[in-house]
């Protein structure tokens, strides 16, 4: 305990920190799969629809260019699940959970990436309009002020360092 009589972290052992870290992980993956997973689905049927023959070739490059990258996403989201199986029982749980974090990590880029790629596929499907690539930008800057900039920031105001 500290002086003044409150508790500071946790009292937990690293397995028990390790299952903790795991639950909190998994939950976010759900979240971020349901998502992934809509969007490549949605972008499975575009090929199907009698419009995509007449897309330009830059927009069928964008199109191909995004299935890849929704496809890349769903597999890094995905793969902590399979990574967990597969090593459950084996004692390596701590190090399983640095792996699945970086996979995760590695799949919202993707993710990022991807949403990127539709939106600038829609946009100028929708608009032809050269005003797209600032519309795009925005949402781009709003995605990473949202999912990298406030978090880091938070973890840097918020974060207490162990006191020596």
């Amino acid at each position: 305990m500290t002086q003044d009589g409150r508790r500071r972290g946790r009292d937990e052992t690293e397995e028990e920190r390790a299952d903790r870290m795991w639950g909190e992980l998994i939950q976010e993956v759900r979240v971020a799969q349901t998502g992934v997973q809509i969007l490549f689905g949605f972008l499975l049927t575009v090929v199907f629809q009698p419009k995509y023959e007449r897309l330009a070739t830059p927009d069928q490059v964008i199109y191909i260019v995004t299935v890849v990258l929704g496809s890349c996403a769903t597999g890094a989201l995905i793969g902590p699940v399979s990574l967990h199986r597969l090593v459950a029982g084996r004692r390596v749980k701590p190090q399983a959970v640095r792996l699945a974090s970086r996979l995760t990590f590695v799949g919202l880029v993707l993710l990022l990436v991807t949403m990127t790629s539709a939106l600038l596929l829609i946009l100028r499907v929708a608009t032809h309009d050269g005003y797209v690539p600032y519309l795009v930008a925005g949402v781009v800057a709003w995605y990473l002020a949202c999912w990298y900039g406030l978090p880091l920031w938070a973890r840097r105001k918020h974060t207490t360092r162990p006191e020596d």
